[in-house]
């Protein structure tokens, strides 16, 4: 689907560690549309080698679950895996491959993700690589450690949301610490004229008409003097008879050069955006 975009050249983002075998069975799934997912993407320095640290939190009717895995250097198809279920009493701990993390005065709102007080932090050789979350200072006393001098970066996040005919979210778009607030609305109600609207902060940047001819697209929009690429998919929504069915959403900050882009079926020795975030958007009856 992230290929098929008509019109819009679509970027090779990062994606999740694939999973198999015993772990498809313990993973934290996004496959039931009645369960809302939040999955970021870092880049740290672990053990002198450049690895991709992927943060899940996964909430349903019946689990609550926080999982974060670290590629192993030698096989991108095997990953060292830590899963917390926040449901539980694992408020606060430290798994032996030294993660730490502080669950205990944790807030949420309707986001499987915590909004604040809350701290999950990673350590190798002596030096905390990573840290999620806006307690750092808690983190580096519990620790004992001091940061790399290296910084991890956000790669990707990818966010799964479930709603009628609107879904809601925050997440950073550019530098800085400002998050913004996501609004995608649809009208799908009268067939004959279906409507889109993407409104970033209180703002209605894209309104797409002609939705049943315009359901894939991209455009350029600013936001804070940042331009923002906004691709869309929501074929789904019009055409999936289902229950369930997603409309898929990337926002990408800054201009894509020529060496971003697919235009082919090769993904191979393809630059990667500094940030993206994927959101689906689960429309449920």
């Amino acid at each position: 689907m992230l290929k098929n975009l008509e019109g819009a050249a679509l970027p090779n983002v990062p994606r999740p560690p694939p999973s198999t075998g015993k772990q498809k069975e313990n993973q934290v799934t996004t496959d039931n549309a009645a369960q809302c997912s939040v999955t970021s993407i870092y880049g740290a320095n672990i053990g002198d080698l450049y690895r991709k640290v992927t943060a899940t939190w996964c909430k349903s009717p019946v689990s609550h679950l926080f999982a974060i895995s670290v590629e192993s250097p030698c096989d991108d198809q095997s990953h060292n895996t830590c899963k917390i279920d926040l449901n539980g009493w694992q408020f606060w701990g430290k798994k032996r491959v030294d993660i730490y993390w502080d669950f205990r005065e944790t807030k949420f709102n309707a986001s499987p993700e915590p909004c604040s007080d809350y701290y999950v932090a990673m350590v190798c050789d002596e030096k905390v690589v990573l840290v999620i979350g806006d307690m750092k200072k808690d983190a580096l006393k519990r620790t004992k450690k001091k940061l790399s001098l290296i910084d991890p970066n956000l790669l990707c996040k990818q966010e799964h949301i479930c709603g009628k005919r609107l879904f809601c979210s925050k997440t950073k778009l550019g530098e800085g610490i400002q998050e913004h607030d996501i609004i995608i609305e649809n009208c799908l109600s009268d067939p004959d004229d279906p409507e889109m609207w993407v409104t970033i902060d209180g703002t209605t940047i894209i309104r797409v008409m002609n939705l049943r001819w315009r359901f894939r697209g991209n455009e350029i929009v600013t936001v804070n003097k940042t331009p923002i690429q906004i691709f869309w998919d929501v074929h789904d929504w019009l055409y999936n008879k289902s229950s369930s069915s997603h409309g898929l959403f990337i926002f990408i900050p800054g201009e894509l050069d020529s060496n971003s882009i697919i235009n082919s079926d090769d993904d191979c020795n393809i630059n990667i955006p500094k940030f993206c975030y994927v959101l689906y958007a689960w429309k449920t009856e």
